[in-house]
């Protein structure tokens, strides 16, 4: 068991840079779910300029509301489940394979980058995060 996608990562030996942490975001009309690679920070001031919206990070209380099937930090990126907009960070556009954790610390999805192109289909695509680790 782990506590965040970085954890995971190393626990899994996969790479932090197709690791997908999933970070909801709110904003005046709703949410979104601004998806980087776990050795990304998301650039908030980017993010906003790109979603032209103003953006703050979502509570606790509201993710648990929003995704009450999953922990903390184990937020999968597959907004369509759950009808929440995501908007992917260009760094994990071109990658073979995905890993994400799968609403869970236990639980972790691996699949083709391809794969996960459809399973996020319509999602928007910008740079809005830095590598941090």
């Amino acid at each position: 068991r782990t506590s965040t996608s970085r954890q995971a990562a190393v626990a899994a030996h996969v790479p932090g840079s197709i690791m997908a942490k999933s970070v909801v975001v709110h904003h005046e009309l709703g949410y979104a779910l601004a998806v980087v690679p776990s050795t990304h920070r998301i650039e908030l001031g980017k993010l906003q300029d790109v979603m032209d919206k103003r953006l703050g990070l979502a509570s606790e209380d509201e993710v648990v509301s929003l995704f009450d099937d999953c922990d903390i930090g184990a937020i999968p990126p597959i907004g369509a489940a759950y009808d929440v907009p995501v908007i992917l960070d260009e760094s994990l556009g071109d990658a073979a394979d995905i890993y994400f954790e799968g609403g869970d610390h236990r639980t972790l999805v691996h699949v083709s980058g391809k794969d996960f192109r459809n399973l996020t289909t319509g999602a928007r695509q910008a740079r809005f995060s830095h590598r941090a680790y």
